[in-house]
């Protein structure tokens, strides 16, 4: 295996999975992320809004946190966050101000995505990559709320 596929936006949208995944059986609303930093995951998180009681607990809050706490540093402009959905506006504006380089992120959130605004939220050097998982991310999503509804 060489070291592109080794460390590849999916391998990295998988292990925001596996995160995902830790949510949906503790109950929350299915999202993972991965902070990535020079092919070294630095942070990861998943939502924890009910496990914290906390409407901010967002997977990408958590990481983003995470990673700043191992870098010693609030700027996250070197890194690249992976998420398995897309942000909500109050994550696109905390990722704006960490200056992060790169998203990518799975499913579009189409109820609630930073993408629906018409202004771009995110800071101007920040790379966008999408629909890197989203079939698996918005199956995941769909069983969360299917199940909720039963």
């Amino acid at each position: 295996m060489s070291m592109d596929s080794l460390y590849s936006d999916e391998y990295f949208m998988r292990e925001a999975m596996k995160e995902a995944r830790k949510a949906f059986d503790l109950g929350e609303v299915p999202v993972g992320a991965v902070m990535v930093c020079q092919n070294k995951i630095i942070g990861r998180a998943h939502n924890q809004t009910e496990q914290l009681t906390d409407s901010t607990a967002h997977a990408e809050m958590l990481a983003i946190t995470a990673a700043s706490h191992f870098l010693g540093s609030k700027y996250l402009n070197e890194c690249t966050l992976y998420v398995t959905l897309e942000p909500c506006v109050m994550c696109a504006g905390a990722l704006h101000w960490v200056q992060l380089q790169k998203l990518v992120f799975g499913a579009k959130d189409v109820q609630r995505g930073y993408s629906l605004i018409e202004k771009n939220l995110l800071h101007p050097k920040t790379e966008v990559s999408s629909g890197v998982g989203a079939v698996e991310s918005k199956e995941l999503l769909n069983q969360f709320f299917a199940k909720l509804r039963e």
